[in-house]
This record gives C-alpha cells, sequence and structure tokens, in this order.
C-alpha cells in the first residue's frame, strides 16, 4: 500500500531531472509504500521522452508523469497533490538529490509523532564548479535555502519553516489548511516565490506543528548560472517582491517593511565584520542582498 507520495514539479530540467530521479530510486523505504509522481509543467525539451525511458529502466518502482497545463509551480504542486494516493505527502525540486533514508525518516516521522501536519529536512548546498569565495551562511540560505538545526527530531525553532524543496505534508492537513495558493510561486524562469512561507503560514496561524527531520535529507545542486551577478541581484528583489505581496494579503505591509529596516543594522555589522576579517566579497554580496531585497520590499509597483 502506497502510504508516502513523493512530488515533483519540473520544466525544461530534464538533464537535472534525471540526476533527481536517480536518487529516488536508491530510497531504502520498501517500493510498495511509496510512489513518485513528476509533474511535467508545459515542458518544451526532452523531459517527457528522458522521463519515460528512465521509467522504463526501473519498472519495478512506482513511477509516472502527470501533465499540468497552467504554468506555475504551485498549480503543478497542486496537480501532483491531486493526482496522488499517499496519506503522507513529500516535495522536492528537480534540481537536487536526497539521501537514501529521505522517505523512510518522513514515514516513520508522521507515524510516530501523531500532532505532526507537516514538516521538512536539512538542506545541504552543492556546487558542481565550486563554492564561489563570496559566499557566505547568510547568502547561502538565500540561493539554496540551506539549513540545519541539529542531529534530532524537533519542532522547527521559532520563527522558521521547512524550505520549499524539502518538505512533507499530512494529506490531512491539506484537506483542512487548503494546497498552495496559485497566486503565488515561480512561473517558468520567474523568481518570485512565497507559496511556501504562505502556506506555512496558515500553519502557523492554527498552531499546528510541523518538524525538523534529520535524516530526510536534501541536496541542492547550484549550477553555475545561478551564481552569477545577475541571477543573484534578481533572486535578492524577487525575494523581497515575494515578502511585499504576502504582507499585503495578511495586512502587515507597514510591520514587515520595519523589520526589514531593522534588518540593515545587523547586515551592516555582518558586513563590517567580514571586513575587518578580510572577506570583503562575502561583506559586499551581503549588502547587494539586503540592498535588493530591500528595493524590492518598497517597490511602488508591485
Amino acid at each position: 500500500m502506497v502510504r508516502l507520495s513523493l512530488i515533483i514539479a519540473t520544466y525544461n530540467r530534464s538533464a537535472s531531472l534525471i540526476q533527481t530521479m536517480q536518487s529516488v530510486v536508491e530510497q531504502n523505504a520498501p517500493r510498495d509504500e511509496w510512489e513518485c509522481v513528476v509533474v511535467n509543467n508545459n515542458s518544451t525539451d526532452d523531459t517527457a521522452e528522458r522521463f519515460a525511458e528512465f521509467a522504463a529502466s526501473y519498472p519495478e518502482f512506482n513511477l509516472r508523469m502527470v501533465f499540468e497545463p497552467n504554468q506555475g509551480l504551485s498549480f503543478a504542486r497542486n496537480r501532483g497533490i491531486r493526482d496522488s494516493v499517499g496519506e503522507y505527502i513529500a516535495i522536492i525540486d528537480d534540481d537536487e538529490r536526497i539521501a537514501k533514508s529521505f522517505i523512510s525518516a518522513y514515514i516513520s516521522l508522521f507515524d510516530t509523532e501523531p500532532e505532526a501536519v507537516a514538516a521538512g529536512g536539512p538542506i545541504v548546498a552543492e556546487y558542481p564548479d565550486g563554492r564561489p569565495i563570496w559566499m557566505s551562511h547568510y547568502t547561502e540560505r538565500m540561493i539554496a535555502n540551506a539549513m540545519f538545526w541539529g542531529h534530532k527530531v524537533r519542532e522547527f525553532p521559532g520563527g522558521h519553516i521547512p524550505g520549499g524543496g524539502n518538505m512533507a505534508i499530512r494529506r490531512s492537513a491539506i484537506k483542512r489548511y487548503g494546497v498552495f495558493d496559485t497566486s503565488l510561486g515561480r512561473v517558468g524562469k520567474s523568481l518570485v516565490g512565497g507559496e511556501e512561507s504562505d502556506f506555512f503560514e496558515r500553519l502557523r496561524i492554527a498552531n499546528a506543528k510541523y518538524f525538523y527531520v534529520p535524516d530526510a535529507v536534501m541536496y541542492h545542486i547550484i549550477p553555475a548560472e545561478k551564481l552569477t551577478m545577475d541571477y543573484f541581484v534578481k533572486l535578492s528583489y524577487n525575494v523581497g517582491v515575494s515578502k511585499l505581496r504576502r504582507a499585503k494579503f495578511y495586512r502587515r505591509v507597514k510591520r514587515v517593511r520595519f523589520v526589514e529596516a531593522f534588518k540593515w543594522i545587523f547586515t551592516l555589522a555582518i558586513a563590517a565584520w567580514y571586513g575587518v576579517t578580510l572577506q570583503w566579497f562575502k561583506g559586499e554580496y551581503i549588502l547587494i542582498m539586503r540592498y535588493h531585497i530591500t528595493k524590492g520590499l518598497f517597490d511602488k509597483n508591485q
């Protein structure tokens, strides 16, 4: 019986999808306890063909592809939820690989923690072309959503939520709190997100519990094209835009902007510390990141 459905939304990344799928078929969970549903979100490359070839090579696994015509990550993830059957749902992206214990760790968590409605695990950044010298803990959190909260199962620390590319949810929670907001989330190459934050905001308001699962490790593969200054600036700005859209929805724009202003104090202090320790590049990129996040958050045209 399928207990967990692993959902992967994909758009025009056939090569990285196959890399992700290779880690999926290496899971140590019993094969009859999970399925993998790949949602093709209007890919125009050879995604469908390459997936079909891969799935045919592993007939013993429950791997299938469904199609979502409405463009956007939220639409694709909602399609995967709708077309899957597991009582537990895990969501990853098509530019990742997962540890062998990923699926079994989430099944174990939900089996042993009846109050847990959702969960997330560690996210480790991987750089095929090498980690750039300007990368710091702070910029890596934005680019890769990297996180690590220790080696023990626990509730997520206050103010923190699972990363969008590594989260698991009870199907009953979806029925109670709703699916992903399709007005949020990346569409095509757009970098505006926020659908995961919106979902976990609903859980927070309801005082629902979500847990950190240390054995559900995901490795986020960061290619060279995501390490350019142009991409970094665009991503930073769109993080700000995403925050603004959520703030408008929850009617707290003034508060969010006030917090952003306060963050500048912390940012300047960290940048100064990097300067004193002769790590100028790291300090420079932190300032660039904060400037463009603020720009997006205060953009009157959004």
